[in-house]
C-alpha cells in the first residue's frame, strides 16, 4: 500500500546566488541538492536510483515543462500541493552522480517571502521530497523503496537534519501498509524506541495545543 514519504536534505542559499536576483529580473534564482539515490539516510531508507530517475525524469516533462512544478513552505501532512502556501517553483533538475540537482525559483508570495527573508538572512533550511510509495524491509536497519513510488515535489522545511523520519515496517520483508511516512526522529521512532516517551510527546502537544495554534511536537 502507498504512503506519504517524505524525505530532507540540507539546503542553503549562497550570497552570491541572494546577490544575484537583481540579474534575473528581481528573481530569487537558487540551486541545490534536492535528493540523494541510492544511500542509507540516518533512519535506514534507501531510495533505488533506477526509481528515482524514471520519477525524477517524469516530474521534469510534466510539473517543470508545464511550468507547475511548486512545492510549499513545510510539509503538509497531505499528497496535494496546497496553492495558498506556495513558495517556489523548480525550474530545471539533473543528476550529479546520485544527487538530484535543482534549480529553485523563490516566488513572490507571502510563504515565497518568508523563505526569501530567511535565507537572505543565512538560515540554513531543508528541502524535503514529497511522494506516495510503499517501503519493504530489508533487514533490521534498513528499508527500501519500491517501484510503486511516485514522487509529488520538494518542500522547503526548517530541520536542518541530512534527513527527516519515517514509519518503521511491521515485520522483516513485508510491505508497509498504508500511511503517513516522514524522515528522522518522529513520533514514530519514538514509539519505536520508548513508549514512556511517547506519552511525554502527547502530553507536551495537548500542553502546546491549548496555549497556541502549534498541534504537533516533533522531537
Amino acid at each position: 500500500m502507498k504512503q506519504l514519504l517524505v524525505d530532507t536534505m540540507l539546503f542553503s542559499a549562497t550570497p552570491r546566488q541572494l546577490n544575484e536576483s537583481s540579474e534575473n529580473g528581481g528573481k530569487l534564482i537558487v540551486t541545490g541538492v534536492l535528493q540523494r539515490a541510492e544511500a542509507k539516510n540516518q533512519n535506514g531508507r534507501v531510495y533505488p536510483k533506477k526509481i528515482l530517475m524514471r520519477e525524477v525524469a517524469n516530474y521534469k516533462k510534466v510539473q517543470i515543462k508545464e511550468n507547475r512544478a511548486l512545492g510549499e513552505l513545510d510539509h503538509p501532512d497531505s499528497s496535494v500541493i496546497n496553492l495558498r502556501n506556495v513558495c517556489h517553483n523548480v525550474l530545471d533538475v539533473h543528476w550529479d552522480g546520485d544527487d538530484v540537482v535543482g534549480k529553485v525559483e523563490i516566488l513572490p508570495t507571502p510563504s515565497g517571502n518568508i523563505l526569501k527573508n530567511l535565507l537572505g538572512a543565512g538560515i540554513r533550511l531543508g528541502i524535503s521530497s514529497r511522494g506516495l510509495g510503499s517501503v519493504k524491509e530489508i533487514n533490521e536497519t534498513t528499508v527500501e523503496v519500491q517501484d510503486d513510488f511516485e514522487l509529488i515535489g520538494w518542500d522547503f522545511v526548517s530541520n536542518p537534519s541530512t534527513h527527516g523520519a519515517f514509519m518503521y515496517p511491521a515485520g522483516a520483508g513485508q510491505v508497509v501498509g498504508e500511511g503517513l511516512i516522514k524522515e528522522g526522529v518522529s513520533l514514530n521512532t519514538i514509539t519505536k524506541v520508548d513508549p514512556k516517551l511517547q506519552r511525554i510527546n502527547e502530553n507536551i502537544t495537548k500542553i502546546i495545543c491549548e496555549i497556541g495554534d502549534v498541534c504537533e511536537c516533533l522531537f
